[in-house]
């Protein structure tokens, strides 16, 4: 008999609990600090972005960001300070803040006065205070709860701005979580890229940048650019943008200083606003895909209270800039339109080698006609039946309610597509099954992708050879073994995507399945172990006279386990990809043609493992 349905069922949290209890709301994934995106980076973005919406309105120059090996946070700014009335307020007060009137913070990131309090709400020690005119006041928390109240303000002669420090709740976070210094780097460096005026001053090591976005491609680009970077600044506006003798695209995005990492409504506008541009100027009908072909550039709009798709503020959704209801294509096209043109009229040897890249790629497109033609037949029948494929129902590009839960498993051989097939949910969970190793198709020509059937096939399975807009899986996952094969086997379809499609794992789809090393188990329990440490936790918990089963590989794994592994808590690490300087590098060690310089690395390492062993 189903329960009574009563007013006592309805329940109201307040603003602490409801963060605490659903931090995956404001602050996205929790992590543990080894990808940027973890949550812990979030909280940190949140405290330095008020300090950025001072500095945008003129009020300081400099921000002082210090992480100690505790993992305590203190982030000082040097602009007007919190009015001493209204730090309670501002930090304890759902929905309070200054950015609603858009005098005080025009274009501002943070908007619904949520931030602050998500950082007080998940930290065991927070503390905010401000310094304004000769005067001090502070006030600590923890957990969101008022613990140290300063009740009057007090003589000082600190200079106006405001401090803030917190320490991350470990019963929130992963115990093990921590900040990692180059995340934090990078995000300084942005920060600074985005305010030529300012100096962040990370644990002492100053950033700051005199030529705004065209430092950030000159930082961020491996690949040789074919020309000087255009570089174009105007109210509320900035562009740098070059290309180079690759294929892809590559885009750095920032809204309000805010570095959309998805993109967004401004990227799109971009992309569209430049090809009707370079068709003007050349009065020619080029393809879109031609004009982009290898192109790097960062995008900079200010905007009156942009609305994200999420409080992380990853993606940009307005479609406004100026209360007026102009659209962001009609302010980025009319920008392009005037400034472009005149930069190319102006320099005419880019305008040249703009032209030059586009007729390179047109050329390209031409000669892989033929091939796509063959690939295009073969994804038809694919469609029709694809023996690699075994399909599920939802797709990420329907409008299905679990659309966001399609998931393709990249299995390799057929005992262990077998077992997850077996297992599988055939509503949101597709088999795509490797035969043997892929190809490494590191420094191969994208021809390689229709010509090579298992990856032409996969690529028809994923529908992205126009790009990652119709993917049909929210979720391409690579489940391979945890011996060296699997690894190599992982490697090869990393390479695979990074080369050609790099917005797959950009937009963040691409992740690899946790499989477990070890089963632990007696006649009562079942515990599956994915590493030593918690091989010797079961064991501990089980007896020493638990059975213990070490797995070689995934064709070892019955179906009934692995519904448990594929399950709704299934371990996914996400595959994270920095822009910028550094893929191409590793690409070019771990999968090039250098044997001679990987063993020496290998027979180094190897060797320091032994020594450290032997110790």
């Amino acid at each position: 008999m189903a329960a009574d349905y009563t007013e006592a069922d309805i329940k109201s949290l307040d603003w602490r609990e409801h963060i605490r209890m659903r931090p995956g709301m404001y602050i996205g994934k929790l992590g543990d600090g080894s990808s940027p995106d973890d949550g812990l980076y979030i909280l940190l973005k949140e405290a330095i972005d008020n300090s950025i919406d001072e500095h945008i309105m003129g009020y300081g120059k400099e921000i002082q960001v210090d992480i100690d090996d505790e993992g305590r946070v203190e982030v000082r700014d040097f602009g007007r300070g919190i009015p001493l009335g209204k730090l309670f307020d501002c930090a304890a007060q759902i929905n309070t803040g200054a950015k609603y009137d858009s005098e005080a913070f025009k274009k501002s990131v943070g908007l619904n006065g949520v931030g602050i309090k998500a950082v007080n709400a998940l930290s065991t020690f927070f503390e905010i205070q401000a310094w304004r005119e000769g005067q001090t006041k502070a006030l600590e928390f923890s957990k969101g709860l008022l613990t140290v109240d300063m009740k009057n303000p007090r003589r000082d002669d600190g200079i106006n701005g405001t401090r803030l420090a917190f320490e991350l709740d470990r019963g929130v976070f992963p115990p093990k979580a921590k900040y990692r210094e180059p995340f934090v780097e990078k995000m300084c460096r942005y920060y600074s890229y985005l305010n030529p005026a300012l100096t962040m001053i990370f644990n002492g090591k100053k950033f700051r940048a005199k030529d705004g976005l065209l430092d950030l491609l000159r930082a961020e680009m491996e690949n040789d650019p074919l020309y000087p970077p255009v570089h174009l600044i105007g109210k509320d506006i900035e562009i740098a943008f070059t290309h180079s003798a690759e294929s892809g695209e590559e885009y750095y995005t920032f809204v309000n200083g805010q570095n959309t990492s998805q993109g967004g409504t401004h990227l799109a506008a971009f992309r569209e606003q430049l090809v009707q541009v370079i068709r003007g100027f050349y009065k020619k009908q080029y393809e879109p895909a031609d004009i982009r072909a290898g192109i790097e550039a960062a995008v900079s709009v200010r905007i009156i209270e942009p609305v994200f798709e999420s409080q992380v503020k990853t993606k940009l959704g307005s479609s406004t800039i100026t209360p007026d209801g102009e659209s962001l294509r009609t302010f980025i096209g009319n920008f392009l339109k005037t400034n472009l043109d005149n930069y190319l009229h102006k320099n005419p040897q880019v305008a040249e080698a703009i032209q030059k890249r586009i007729q390179s790629a047109e050329r390209e497109r031409k000669d892989l006609k033929g091939i796509q033609k063959i690939a295009r037949e073969r994804s038809k029948q694919a469609k029709v039946h694809n023996k690699k494929l075994r399909d599920c129902r939802v797709r990420y590009d329907s409008k299905h309610k679990r659309r966001d839960e399609s998931t393709l498993f990249l299995t390799e051989g057929d005992s262990a597509s077998g077992s997850i097939t077996k297992s599988r949910d055939v509503e949101i969970q597709a088999v795509f099954s490797l035969r043997g190793k892929p190809l490494n198709t590191f420094g191969l020509p994208r021809k390689i992708v229709y010509e090579n059937e298992e990856f032409a096939l996969l690529q028809a399975a994923l529908n992205i050879e126009d790009g990652v807009d119709a993917l049909r899986y929210n979720k391409v996952v690579i489940a391979t073994d945890a011996d060296v094969d699997g690894m190599h086997i992982r490697l090869l379809l990393l390479t695979f995507f990074l080369q050609f499609f790099p917005e797959l794992i950009r937009d963040g789809h691409l992740f690899i399945l946790q499989t477990p090393l070890f089963r632990v188990r007696n006649k009562k329990e079942t515990i599956y172990c994915y590493d030593e440490d918690e091989r010797k936790k079961a064991l501990a918990k089980l007896g020493k006279n638990a059975e213990i089963t070490r797995f070689k590989g995934l064709g070892e794994i019955s179906p009934d386990e692995f519904k448990f592994m594929i399950g709704p808590d299934m371990r996914l690490d996400p595959v994270a990809y920095e822009e910028g300087k550094g893929v191409k590098e590793l690409l070019a060690f771990y999968m090039g043609k250098n044997t001679p310089d990987r063993q020496e690395f290998i027979i180094e390492n190897l060797r320091e493992d032994v020594d450290r062993q032997v110790a």
